[in-house]
């Protein structure tokens, strides 16, 4: 037996426009969530992580299979490459999670996050592609330290940057068990603990419970000009 089901949101904080996309496509025994966030310092944010976003979704077949995500992501990167201008170096982070049946794929460039539970109990988060995650490799900061730290914004990997872009892309044959998969911008996990992500996971009685209960972590902690959030959720029971 085999069940799948999703939800997800994405708000503008306290910021006058929203520079995240969220996109996804389903069916009963597969899928492709996307979740993208347009870096605002470069300009035009949003129409990166919309292109990004509609590449991936377009492009992809219905298969979870990590060459083809590792090159849907790059071919992403070509296509935010292609909208910049002299004036607008516009540039997007990247999480994407594909499912076709028990095999689960997922890849990730930038800040925006994916994390892995399995059993109510979280087995697997991505590593940031930043300067605060480099602190956390030194042993300067912890990881909980990423969240507020001065450089955590400073994204070392992205969509639309220079050079030849390096995919963090993995593979996982999924056990029997209930399994969920959350992604996220970093407006979102910055203000929700991973711990938490965990005790609501195993109160919520859907997906999209699991992310209301979570966003109230999330409403009760922002500043009055928090960043853009979003958030996007499977869950996956496998019998």
């Amino acid at each position: 037996m085999y069940m799948l089901q999703t939800a997800s949101y994405t708000d503008c904080g306290g910021r006058p426009y929203n520079e995240d996309t969220c996109l996804g496509c389903t069916d009963e025994k597969s899928l492709c969530l996307v979740v993208a966030d347009g870096l605002g310092g470069h300009g035009g944010g949003e129409q990166a992580s919309e292109m990004a976003a509609q590449v991936i979704c377009r492009g992809w077949d219905g298969r979870a299979d990590k060459e083809l995500l590792i090159q849907l992501i790059r071919r992403a990167n070509e296509a935010v490459l292609a909208l910049q201008t002299p004036a607008c170096a516009m540039k997007t982070t990247a999480a994407v999670l594909t499912v076709e049946d028990s095999r689960a794929v997922w890849a990730h460039v930038g800040d925006s996050r994916l994390y892995h539970f399995h059993n109510g109990k979280l087995i697997f988060q991505t590593k940031d592609h930043s300067v605060a995650q480099m602190g956390v490799v030194l042993g300067d900061i912890t990881p909980d330290e990423i969240r507020f730290h001065p450089d955590r914004s400073r994204v070392l990997r992205a969509l639309g940057q220079d050079g030849e872009l390096k995919v963090e892309a993995a593979e996982r044959q999924l056990e029997k068990g209930k399994h969920a998969f959350l992604l996220c911008s970093d407006g979102f996990w910055e203000y929700v603990m991973e711990r938490e992500m965990e005790h609501e996971l195993n109160a919520a009685r859907d997906p999209a419970d699991w992310i209301e209960r979570m966003r109230r972590y999330l409403n009760e902690r922002i500043p009055e000009d928090n960043d853009n959030n979003t958030a996007a959720v499977a869950w996956l029971e496998i019998v």
